[in-house]
């Protein structure tokens, strides 16, 4: 007998997933962590984008793991998601903005940001963050691009291995004025790494650098770059001016790109998008309560 199923016996599909938004603790500094979270969670963000840092979840101070699963227990207690974020300007060292990088010259100083991301990879697995984020680096003075991008693939390969056992997304940044700036850098990056799956080296892809230096718009870039995509922040921004802008403060026309977030999620994409406004903290609960409104306005489902 036939097990074909009727037609008519078709379950009726099930609601549209919505899209996940989330808020970057870099732009809430002048708060305590669990301030910043309790405020996230009250305003109903779904998620954070948490930015390791020395105001915040300090990766290098003691007792890191105990630090983490009380922040764990606390994203739990009020059901918010998040992504590890990497990008604190002088977690490292106090006198030089995101330094080291994965390019310096010292290979002492390239472990130093390797030893890092391992962190990040290692308090990422512990609260079940949907990603851990990183990005190149600015190429140091008179170093060969061929010379960066080896030392970049060198550097970043134990961190891709480390991500891949923990089962936690490494997620690649472009940004504007580093080595990997592009879309096509970071295809670059794949291609000297072996290419390896989208789960184990994909994307953060910022909406606002996309409206800055690429050549495509902002929503045809997130369609070209969604398998590889495991995190997403976004912003305002002027063409060729890397400056995070609060919305309507740029150029973006925001409905293509949360109608292709919208696809995205139909399509499976689970991480977070998270408001992205680094220079913003002085007025960060305030930004945090009209951002969440400007992108539900824009997107209802949101």
């Amino acid at each position: 007998m036939s097990t074909a199923p009727h037609l008519g016996s078709r379950p009726a599909p099930g609601p549209t997933p919505r899209l996940r938004l989330g808020y970057g603790t870099n732009g809430l500094t002048d708060l305590r962590l669990d301030e910043a979270l309790g405020l996230l969670a009250d305003l109903g963000y779904d998620g954070v984008g948490l930015t390791l840092d020395h105001m915040h979840l300090d990766p290098l101070a003691p007792d890191l793991a105990a630090r983490t699963a009380r922040v764990g227990r606390r994203l739990a207690a009020l059901g918010l998601g998040v992504t590890v974020e990497t990008g604190a300007r002088y977690v490292l060292d106090p006198r030089r903005k995101h330094g080291p990088s994965l390019l310096d010259p010292d290979p002492e100083d390239r472990a130093a940001r390797t030893r890092l991301l391992l962190r990040a990879v290692r308090v990422a697995a512990d609260l079940g963050a949907h990603a851990v984020h990183c990005f190149s680096g600015t190429v140091p003075a008179q170093t060969a691009p061929d010379e960066a991008w080896k030392r970049l693939a060198t550097s970043l390969t134990p961190v891709m291995e480390a991500a891949d056992a923990a089962r936690v997304p490494l997620a690649v940044e472009p940004e504007p004025g580093h080595l990997l700036a592009t879309l096509d850098d970071f295809h670059h990056l794949r291609g000297l790494l072996g290419s390896p799956a989208p789960a184990v080296l994909g994307l953060t892809l910022d909406i606002g650098h996309c409206q800055c230096l690429e050549p495509l718009p902002p929503a045809d870039c997130l369609r070209a770059a969604a398998p590889w995509v495991h995190h997403v922040q976004i912003e305002d921004m002027r063409r060729g001016v890397h400056e995070h802008l609060p919305f309507g403060d740029g150029e973006i026309d925001f409905p293509p790109v949360l109608a292709a977030l919208a696809d995205l999620t139909a399509a499976g994409y689970a991480g977070l998008t998270v408001v992205e406004l680094p220079r913003h903290s002085h007025a960060g609960p305030e930004l945090a309560r009209t951002s969440l409104s400007f992108l539900r306005q824009e997107a209802p489902a949101c």
